[in-house]
């Protein structure tokens, strides 16, 4: 049984509802049937009944909620303009949004109860995706800030824990300060153990081992580790470790003998979201990848993010790991 198999299993032990906004998608109708057929989760659908079902009469299974016609936009409306109002929404404004953009009503659904978790970011920005979350659903309390990283599986590899590694941020932190990366570090690690059941090893990566390069790019990442291990005893992290150095035992041994991290990484913290975000797409395309995400933390509920190329196996896997996720709570 393959990782996200594993994870489908734990999802279909305990199910959670898991809203859907982007039903004008394909891919999303298509990763629903999926979902509900394996019963990964009991699945909610945003939109037009008769254009969701569509001559697929096995999406009638799912809940599906258009909010031009449903009993609860009045009270949403009223809830939102609650929310926001001294932000300078009004009542119309509400309206607007949770009628013609359906992250909010999801985002509504889930601060209601009705819902434990959303994916979108199918054919949206994570912009679309994340600012309704943070609206409405509001950070995790104690949350430093709201992050991302990337669940990668990687084919035939003896590195990480047997080729799964979580790399972040790969998604939303564009220039991370130390303390940023020392938080994400702690976020990923939490996630790493939540999501493989199996003890994070985190790396803090650069393009410098242990003081092999002097730059302020590669301070950065030396006061991070240092800010991790003081404010984060619990976690097994070090760095500055160049990606060879990180994962490879070999390198390990000559690059960075000394530390407990080195050659056994399968947390990858990277310093900067150009970094990430390249990194993941490399590792996704050349070596042929699965590659899951964004999938965020920090947020109070779990709201996972897509990439716009996702395909329909990726959705359905994102929507067994928000389940998964969303069980935690």
């Amino acid at each position: 049984m393959n990782f996200i198999d594993e994870l489908k299993l734990r999802a279909k032990r305990e199910k959670r509802r898991i809203v859907l906004p982007e039903t004008m998608d394909k891919r999303v109708l298509e990763a629903a049937e999926i979902a509900l057929k394996e019963e990964i989760a009991d699945i909610i659908l945003i939109g037009n009944r008769e254009k969701i079902i569509n001559d697929n009469n096995f999406l009638e299974q799912a809940t599906i909620i258009d909010p031009d016609h449903s009993e609860l936009t009045d009270l949403y409306v009223d809830k939102l303009y609650e929310l926001r109002k001294e932000k300078g929404m009004t009542k119309e404004e509400a309206r607007r949004l949770l009628t013609e953009d359906y992250m909010y009503f999801s985002c509504m659904l889930v601060k209601d109860g009705k819902a434990d978790g959303i994916v979108s970011g199918a054919c949206h920005s994570s912009a679309n995706t994340i600012r309704p979350a943070l609206q409405i659903i509001k950070t995790k309390p104690n949350a430093k800030l709201v992050s991302a990283f990337f669940l990668m599986i990687v084919p035939n590899c003896e590195y990480g824990a047997d080729g799964i590694f979580v790399f972040a941020d790969a998604g939303l932190e564009q220039n991370p300060t130390p303390e940023n990366l020392a938080a994400i570090a702690n976020s990923s690690a939490e996630s790493f153990k939540l999501l493989t059941q199996k003890e994070p090893i985190v790396a803090f990566l650069s393009h410098s081992t242990k003081g092999s390069a002097k730059h302020a790019d590669v301070d950065k990442v030396v006061a991070a580790v240092k800010i991790a291990k003081e404010t984060y005893p619990d976690i097994k992290a070090d760095g500055e470790l160049q990606l060879d150095a990180a994962i490879v035992p070999e390198v390990a041994k000559s690059k960075a003998p000394d530390s407990e991290v080195a050659g056994r990484a399968n947390v990858l913290i990277f310093p900067d979201l150009d970094a990430g975000n390249i990194g993941y797409k490399l590792v996704q395309r050349l070596a042929k990848a699965e590659a899951y995400g964004p999938i965020c933390q920090g947020i109070a509920q779990p709201v996972n993010d897509l990439s716009r190329g996702c395909s329909t196996e990726d959705i359905v896997g994102v929507i067994a790991i928000t389940a998964v996720q969303a069980q935690n709570k």
